[in-house]
């Protein structure tokens, strides 16, 4: 039976002078090894949600556990922020040491890695996201998506159980995305690693375990991608749209044509017609 590494129950967040709530009674585990994505619009909670998840933030109300320790508990955050790793958006706030090889460095310091384990860290790190010959590179001089993979790098260092990556993708041109999310599947897939993702690229969702929708800082609905895809209407009432494929059957079948299971690559669904005619 698996097991919830992360565990959520009955959180809200209010942020200070705010008149409505950021998160309302939000409820979910994460299971080891699962690959989550997490949706929903501008303002809907995503981000939020993402800081309270290793303790940035912690909540106004109700209860977030990561591998049964509580974030709340200052004795042992720090246990909890080696246990979850956060990349970010904009790498470049991320970074803060000269060269790629220090910035590494500084995150294990934090949470005070012995000087003599860092070297073989480092270089395992890099060798994860394909940046070894970047070591000693100045993190500017490099590309977004080269920016982000060093980023991924120093959350890895850690060793981290689950990588959180908000929006992590939303500054980078397609081949930067490729990039990165090449990375992380592998770590997950390969390395056993929990993954929550936060994105509104909905296309990066396709392979994911499970979806999970948010809404006015609720959440809304949650399921595979297949049974979340198909709510087609009702992902466009909350100001979301659908993936490629995914619209396009839908709008196939507005026009009559019936597919056994939803397809969720447009040559599934091209397949889908040959076999139906």
């Amino acid at each position: 039976m698996s097991k919830a590494i992360i565990s959520l129950t009955d959180v809200s967040f209010s942020y200070e002078g705010a008149e409505d709530k950021a998160l309302q009674g939000v409820s979910f585990t994460v299971e080891k090894g699962e690959f989550l994505s997490i949706i929903g619009h501008n303002g809907s909670g995503k981000s939020t949600l993402a800081k309270l998840l290793n303790g940035l933030l912690l909540p106004s109300e109700g209860k977030i556990e990561v591998n049964s320790i509580a974030t709340a508990d200052d004795a042992r955050i720090w246990e909890v922020r080696k246990a979850v790793g956060m990349v970010f958006q904009n790498p470049d706030n991320q970074f803060v040491a000269p060269t790629v090889e220090d910035d590494i460095a500084f995150g294990m310091e934090n949470i005070g890695v012995p000087p003599s384990d860092m070297e073989a860290r480092i270089q395992d790190a890099l060798e994860q996201v394909n940046m070894t010959e970047f070591r000693t590179a100045e993190p500017n001089r490099l590309s977004g998506g080269q920016k982000q993979r060093v980023a991924i790098a120093g959350a890895l260092a850690i060793r981290p159980a689950v990588l959180v990556l908000d929006e992590a993708t939303a500054m980078l041109d397609p081949r930067g995305r490729k990039e990165v999310l090449e990375v992380v599947r592998r770590m997950n897939r390969e390395a056993g690693m929990t993954v929550i993702q936060i994105t509104h690229y909905l296309e990066e969702t396709l392979d994911s375990d499970r979806i999970m929708v948010m809404d006015g800082g609720m959440l809304v609905g949650e399921g595979t991608p297949e049974s979340i895809y198909q709510k087609v209407d009702w992902l466009r009432r909350l100001g979301l749209d659908v993936p490629f494929a995914c619209d396009l059957q839908y709008r196939l079948q507005q026009k009559g044509f019936r597919f056994p299971t939803l397809k969720m690559t447009g040559e599934g669904v091209l397949d889908s017609l040959w076999i139906s005619d």
